[in-house]
């Protein structure tokens, strides 16, 4: 996508470019609720990581959600941007103080000093029990849980079309800078998703149902253990993930407004939509995300378990738009190297597909029914 797009990317100008506008609009559909949930979603684990920092704040992980988010709204209508050194400063920090612990958990592990957990109560864990039922990989839930695990762990992969979505302002030549960036970014992610799960594993550390003490905070507390460096430690790690989350959901605030503003131009959406407002922001995109935002975190009461289903299957569906609108343009164009780049994109939007298939089925009851119902009757409505 980053090849052939560089002025406009993204799943919905690929769809729109190879299956014309009304097709575009399942992508359209998909990317609004990405960005929505998006919202909700980080918002929600940066206060679930809050708490885990200062646990007497518990009580009121909710209000502290929606002020966090009525802030964002109130910065973005003043005018706030996505500015590269006041997002920068909280990533790199992150990414560092990140690694920093995976790389002393590694070498504890090989040393055989790495702290396990103490299992907790079973009624304090998500579903409230620990194991799932059954004998043998495809015996019971046990398949079922496998599927989910594998999609749980794909929604990690959220945030990659980023990069494709503004190519544009990339230095240039901006393609292939932008394409070394998705590298990178890349490659950080796997070595983070990869030193997080293996931490979990060797610590026991366990995800329990009210999101906090979070999965994170105790990894960090497992490696680097009670002492008074190890409390600091603590301390640096999560305000680093509280930094990154709750900047990461200003994010939206950006791409979901210029969305709507495009969606709206090519007459699918309210001309509201394409107003801008005396500080030349597009106020009436940021009022909508914001509303829609502060009802998924009521309704869902702030818990990010249940909205990483909601979450997943908007993005992998843009992915599957995204992948199915390239295959098509390398058959029509039939220029280069077209047969590997049928392959790879095909590949890719099968893959995708399957993460959204299976979201659909094994988190059905736990809220992906909202999507299944919501996204074909925000189809039909924008068309």
């Amino acid at each position: 996508v980053i090849k052939y797009y560089t002025t406009a990317g993204g799943s919905y100008v690929v769809a729109r470019d190879n299956f014309g506008p009304k097709i575009a609009q399942i992508a359209a559909v998909a990317l609004l609720i990405d960005y929505t949930v998006t919202v909700a979603v980080q918002v929600s684990a940066g206060t679930a990581a809050l708490i885990t920092l200062a646990p007497k704040l518990g009580s009121y992980d909710l209000v502290i959600t929606v002020g966090v988010v009525l802030v964002l709204i109130y910065g973005n209508l003043r005018g706030l941007r996505e500015a590269g050194s006041y997002f920068a400063f909280p990533t790199y920090f992150y990414v560092i103080a990140l690694a920093g612990t995976i790389l002393v958990g590694y070498y504890k592990k090989i040393a055989g000093t790495l702290h396990h957990i103490a299992i907790p109560a079973h009624k304090l864990l998500v579903g409230g029990h620990l194991g799932t039922k059954g004998n043998g990989l495809l015996m019971g839930l046990a398949f079922i849980a496998l599927l989910r695990a594998y999609a749980n762990g794909g929604s990690s992969l959220t945030g990659l079309e980023a990069i494709s979505n503004g190519v544009a302002s990339f230095r240039k030549p901006e393609s292939p800078n932008a394409r070394k960036t998705l590298v990178t970014m890349s490659c950080i992610l796997g070595f983070l998703l990869l030193g997080v799960t293996l931490l979990a594993s060797w610590t026991h550390a366990l995800p329990f149902e009210r999101g906090y003490p979070t999965v994170l905070g105790q990894e960090v507390g497992a490696v680097f253990g009670p002492s008074s460096f190890g409390h600091a430690m603590k301390y640096i790690v999560l305000i680093a993930t509280i930094m990154v989350l709750y900047t990461g959901g200003n994010t939206s605030f950006n791409g979901f407004p210029f969305l709507a503003n495009y969606v709206a131009t090519d007459k699918y959406l309210p001309r509201q939509l394409t107003k801008r407002g005396h500080r030349l922001a597009f106020s009436n995109g940021i009022l909508v995300l914001g509303a829609v935002s502060l009802v998924l975190i009521v309704v869902f009461n702030a818990k990010v378990n249940a909205l990483v289903a909601l979450y997943a299957i908007g993005v992998f569906t843009g992915f599957t738009m995204a992948g199915a609108g390239m295959v098509k343009r390398h058959l029509r164009e039939r220029s280069g190297k077209w047969r590997r780049g049928v392959a790879i994109n095909a590949t890719s939007a099968v893959v995708a597909s399957l993460v959204v298939l299976i979201f659909a089925i094994a988190k059905f009851k736990e809220g992906a029914w909202i999507i299944v119902v919501v996204g074909p009757l925000m189809y039909m409505a924008l068309i």
